[in-house]
């Protein structure tokens, strides 16, 4: 392909300077165990994770050469790569609602009914709770939290100061706890 037909569909590689391809390959090869490890943290799902990686790692080649500071590249990928599971997980969840539909509505299974739907409720709930964190409070929750990394770590990648980090657990902390005891207590009157 011509470069003017690779602009003309909106696809160069990084760029035909190879200083600029050894600079994005060094700042993927370092930062590549993170973005796997954050979407593995949203999806738990290796093979889902290692898909989620892979498209961060599309975009972070289109978008390299126009990142207006490099040296956070390795912030930007985590953040997409976040971003992405996220969408993965949405996914996901929809399409296991319109199974837990056709499971309940199956008379062959195992379980009870009574049983699958309040699993999936539950589950439902306890998503729908995460994802009503504003995204700086989910994606330290899914550092600290599920990625079990410690603060100092977080704030570096991040690039944020450890205090608002610890800040940002707290509240994040603090608006789950307070969401899901109103579904506690909203389970618990029916």
């Amino acid at each position: 392909m011509l470069l003017d037909d690779a602009i003309a569909v909106g696809w160069v590689a990084v760029s035909l300077d190879p200083a600029l391809e050894r600079e994005f390959e060094e700042r993927v090869a370092d930062s590549s165990t993170l973005a796997f490890r954050v979407a593995l943290g949203v999806l738990r799902h290796r093979e889902d994770a290692e898909d989620v990686a892979q498209e961060a790692f599309l975009r972070a080649q289109r978008a390299f050469a126009s990142l207006r500071d490099r040296d956070r590249f390795r912030a930007w990928l985590v953040r997409t790569a976040f971003r992405l599971a996220l969408d993965r997980r949405r996914g996901d969840r929809r399409r296991a609602r319109r199974e837990d539909v056709v499971a309940i509505e199956s008379p062959a299974r195992a379980e009870s009914v009574e049983d699958l739907a309040a699993r999936a409720e539950v589950r439902a709930r306890v998503s729908e709770a995460v994802d009503a964190l504003p995204e700086k409070l989910r994606i330290v929750t899914v550092l600290a939290a599920i990625q079990e990394h410690d603060l100092a770590s977080v704030a570096r990648l991040l690039e944020l100061p450890e205090g608002t980090v610890k800040s940002r657990l707290h509240l994040a902390r603090k608006a789950l706890a307070e969401r899901l005891r109103w579904l506690v207590s909203d389970t618990a009157t029916r």
